[in-house]
C-alpha cells in the first residue's frame, strides 16, 4: 500500500515522462511502468484481482509493469502528478479531481458492463430488517461513506442527498469515511453504520454481490449473509464507468502499446481479464477526457456545497 506522500519522494529511479522516442526506444527509459489502483476493495483483494492482469500487461507492452495499491484515492492523483504513476486506475470522480487540479493525464480505456452499458449507480444500502423505509427515516443515524474522492461512495451520494434537501453533516448523527467500498458494506453489516453508500450495476453485479461471493459477510450468528439481507433505500442517476489514464507525455509508441494491451485483454488473456470483474465485464473500449466533463461539473458542485458549509 502507498499513500500520496510516498509518491512525492519515493521511486526516484523511476523515469519521468516527457521525451519523444522513436519506436521501442522508450524501453531503455522505461524499464518499469507503475500501475496504481484506487482502493475499491481491501488491499489483498486488489492484489489478487489485478495480479494476473499486471503479468499480462508486462508481456504485451514489453516492459515490467508493477502494481501499486493506493491507501486512498488521492494517492493515485498525486502519484500521477509527480510522474511516478504511469498508468492510473481511477474512479470517475477521482479522475475528474485529477483533471481539475492540473494532473496531466489522458483517459484511454473505460470499463464496459456485461450488457454493453458504460455506467453504474450510487446506492444507499440498509439492512433488510431495518425499520427505515426512506432516506428521511435515517435522521440522526450513522452514514457510511467511502473516500472523499469516491464517486459512488461520496460525491454522488452528496449530490443525491442535496436533491433531497439533506445536508449529511447536520442530518445524520455521524458521517464516517470507511476507506473502501468493502469497508462501507462491512460497517453496515456489523452495525457500525445504519446506511452505507456504494456502487451498484444491477441486482446481480455490485460490490455487495462480489463480497457475498467471497464469503466476506456474516450474520451475527456466523451464518453467511444473503443478497436479500440488504436493500436499497435510494439510488442515483447513471454515472459514467471508471477510466484508466496514462501520463499525457509518455512516448506515443508506448501509449499505443498500453492502449492495445488493454483493448486486447479480453481475448488474449480472458482468465486475467475476467478476474478483474468476476467475469461480469466486456472488453475495454476507448474513452477520452471529454467524456468526463459532466463528472468534472459534479465535483465542482460538491466543492461548492462544501464551501457553503465552511
Amino acid at each position: 500500500m502507498f499513500d500520496r506522500r510516498s509518491f512525492l519522494f519515493a521511486a526516484a529511479s523511476l523515469p519521468a515522462a516527457g521525451v519523444s522516442f522513436a519506436a521501442d526506444e522508450w524501453k531503455a527509459k522505461y524499464p518499469e511502468l507503475v500501475l496504481a489502483v484506487i482502493p475499491a476493495e481491501n488491499a489483498s483483494g486488489v492484489a489478487d484481482r489485478y495480479g494476473p492482469f499486471v503479468d499480462y500487461l508486462s508481456r504485451e507492452i514489453g516492459t515490467k509493469v508493477t502494481l501499486r495499491i493506493a491507501n486512498d484515492y488521492a494517492a493515485v492523483i498525486e502519484g500521477q502528478r509527480a510522474g511516478n504513476v504511469h498508468i492510473g486506475q481511477y474512479g470517475p470522480a477521482s479522475f475528474a479531481r485529477a483533471l481539475l487540479t492540473g494532473v496531466k493525464a489522458d483517459a484511454f480505456a473505460i470499463e464496459v458492463n456485461g450488457d454493453g452499458s458504460k455506467g453504474y449507480y450510487s446506492v444507499f444500502f440498509v439492512k433488510a430488517d431495518s425499520p427505515f423505509k426512506s432516506i428521511d427515516d435515517l435522521k440522526g443515524k450513522n452514514l457510511g461513506l467511502v473516500d472523499p474522492n469516491s464517486t459512488s461512495g461520496n460525491n454522488m451520494p452528496r449530490f443525491v442527498l442535496d436533491q433531497n434537501r439533506i445536508d449529511p453533516e447536520s442530518f445524520f448523527g455521524k458521517v464516517v469515511f470507511t476507506g473502501s467500498h468493502e469497508n462501507a458494506v462491512l460497517a453496515l453489516a456489523q452495525g457500525t453504520v445504519d446506511v452505507a453508500a456504494n456502487f451498484w450495476n444491477n441486482n446481480d453485479d455490485s460490490n455487495l454481490t462480489r463480497m457475498l461471493k467471497k464469503g466476506m459477510l456474516k450474520n451475527s450468528d456466523g451464518s453467511p449473509m444473503k443478497k436479500e439481507d440488504s436493500r436499497i433505500i435510494l439510488k442515483s442517476e447513471l454515472i459514467i464507468n471508471s477510466p484508466t489514464a496514462y501520463l499525457s507525455d509518455l512516448p506515443d509508441d508506448l501509449k499505443a502499446r498500453i492502449r492495445q494491451a488493454y483493448f486486447d485483454a479480453a481475448t488474449k488473456d480472458k482468465v486475467a481479464f475476467d478476474k478483474l470483474s468476476d467475469g461480469k465485464n466486456l472488453a475495454y473500449q476507448p474513452v477520452s477526457n471529454a467524456d468526463y466533463e459532466k463528472t468534472v461539473e459534479l465535483i465542482k458542485f460538491v466543492d461548492t456545497l462544501r464551501k457553503k458549509r465552511s
